[in-house]
């Protein structure tokens, strides 16, 4: 489905320039109310961007008969696959400044398209980016550069069907191109889930998730998408091939490893066997508030080394409460959840709230089996949490800089981390806009050795300088981050505005096969070119 389409389940349209859907993007009252919280904000919001006003120009290239009925140059298709949706993408369609738009837009319906397609961009020198729901935060989406003549954007959304579903082994073959509902509507007859809901999950696809890493909601255990995988058929430019379908294997380097997190580079996902659940059945959740941040860390810590594998064990510092309506007292409050699809969970959940309280937290069990939260800082975090990213492009539209990040770093290290985020790139925000910055963090995954904790920035731009002010701020983080030794993504990939942080966070050995992978796999370098490597 093309990201400004009519979407067929809520007859709703994909906004082509911010998050989610166009009729849920806050109205000029929102957006001005919002922006006279942060001090030097614009007077009016900017308008909503008109593809009309965009510099797109005739295609540069023009596929043969065979493949001219799986390709389009309509502008609208364009706009919509020129950018993910990154604060930097969503203030240069603000502002008309979209850089490189795809010459072309390509919806294969299969894996011979795909391979056609590659063939003949391979041949006439043309950039390939892959493309799912378009839900990119670091420019993995988007062409940067000069070397190739044309762009095709490849999106595999008409390859989003469950194709074969085996219940004894509890597993599914699906599509990589199957949007997040459109996956889950075709597993739920059948009492099955993948289990895998990251915030994006209206509008990200299997396959992107695959080609990322990316991580989902649960906070425990089976974070990322990397756990359910079963097997991974790729096409690349040099050829096809298939993993076997395995529950586990020790034959030398993984084959699906390869691949996962490759973002797009070595090959194109088109379909994966992935490892199924029962749907749950039984639900509890609570919130704990504390006083004292670092008090609310080391329960965390505990209740992460124990075995009561919470789903969610999502620790908000004060601002990042304050800012849900989890809290209004400066109170960190811990939001926990559990699940299951065989057992009530309402024990594990008193057990988790009562190790909370033992490091000096306040909070009663609440929604024991029941599916909807009881508990009001509980119901607060999880509507605020769905309606965040329209809201940072309604501060967008006030001229307001908005950048998030994660990192994942061991328990050691996490205290002094926070505090060097919250201080430097605070600080760094305030000196390239001459406005105070608010650094908000939240804990979103726990492990037994560590955590991954998530900033908001928050501060009032220079109209019409935003995207480079974005530039200094995510410069600075990458600066902390490397000194802490954090990693420089803990789900949100890294694209091209990650590659800085990546090129000093991974070993060269490595680089140096990556590199040589690269050749082998895509000897004409069509395939997204200068994500994870030039």
């Amino acid at each position: 489905m093309p990201a400004t389409a009519t979407d067929p389940r809520t007859s709703r349209t994909r906004s082509w320039w911010g998050w989610g859907y166009a009729d849920a993007h806050p109205d000029d009252a929102e957006c001005a109310a919002m922006g006279a919280l942060l001090p030097g904000t614009l007077a009016r919001p900017l308008p909503i961007p008109r593809i009309a006003d965009l510099p797109i120009g005739r295609p540069a290239a023009t596929p043969p008969p065979s493949l001219a009925h799986l390709v389009t140059a309509d502008p609208q298709a364009r706009a919509a696959h020129a950018m993910g949706k990154a604060y930097r993408d969503v203030i240069r369609a603000l502002r008309g400044r979209p850089r490189r738009i795809p010459d072309l837009v390509a919806h294969p319906a299969g894996d011979q398209d795909v391979a056609d397609l590659l063939d003949w961009a391979g041949e006439h020198g043309v950039a390939v980016i892959p493309f799912g729901g378009g839900s990119s935060v670091v420019g993995g989406v988007e062409y940067r550069g000069d070397t190739h003549h044309a762009v095709l954007s490849l999106d595999l959304t008409a390859m989003d069907r469950v194709l074969e579903i085996d219940t004894t082994s509890r597993s599914a073959r699906i599509q990589a191109g199957a949007l997040g509902p459109v996956l889950e509507g075709q597993l739920c007859p059948y009492g099955l889930t993948l289990r895998h809901f990251p915030q994006s999950f209206e509008f990200s696809t299997l396959g992107g998730w695959l080609a990322t890493r990316a991580g989902g909601h649960y906070a425990t255990v089976h974070t990322h998408i990397d756990d359910f995988v079963q097997s991974l058929r790729v096409v690349t430019p040099a050829a096809a091939g298939t993993s076997w379908r395995l529950p586990a294997s020790g034959a030398g380097p993984s084959p699906d490893r390869l691949f996962l997190g490759s973002e797009g580079t070595l090959g194109v996902i088109t379909e994966a066997w992935m490892r199924l659940q029962e749907r749950p059945r039984h639900k509890a959740s609570a919130s704990v508030a504390f006083a004292d941040f670092h008090r609310a860390l080391d329960a965390v810590r505990v209740i992460a080394r124990s075995d009561l594998a919470p789903a969610n064990c999502r620790l908000l510092d004060p601002g990042e409460a304050l800012l849900s309506g989890a809290s209004h007292d400066g109170s960190a409050v811990l939001i926990l959840g559990f699940e299951s699809a065989t057992t009530p969970v309402d024990d594990r959940l008193a057990s988790a709230v009562d190790l909370a309280r033992a490091h000096s937290g306040r909070g009663e069990t609440h929604a024991a089996d029941r599916d909807a939260p009881a508990d009001a800082a509980v119901s607060a975090w999880r509507a605020a949490f769905l309606r965040m990213p329209y809201l940072r492009d309604g501060l967008a539209r006030m001229g307001a800089v908005v950048e998030t990040f994660e990192t994942a770093a061991t328990w050691e290290k996490i205290p002094a981390l926070i505090e060097a985020v919250r201080a430097e790139v605070g600080a760094a925000a305030a000196k390239a806009t001459g406005h105070p910055a608010t650094v908000n963090c939240r804990l979103t995954h726990v492990y037994p050795d560590g955590a991954a904790p998530y900033f908001t920035v928050a501060v009032a731009g220079r109209p019409g300088d935003e995207p480079e002010i974005w530039d200094d701020i995510k410069a600075a983080a990458m600066d902390v981050l490397h000194r802490h030794r954090a990693t420089i993504t803990h789900h949100h990939a890294v694209g091209r505005d990650h590659r800085p942080g990546y090129d000093l966070q991974r070993p060269e050995p490595f680089a140096l096969a990556l590199r040589a992978a690269k050749h082998a796999l895509d000897p004409h370098h069509i395939l997204n070119p200068g994500v994870l490597l030039d």
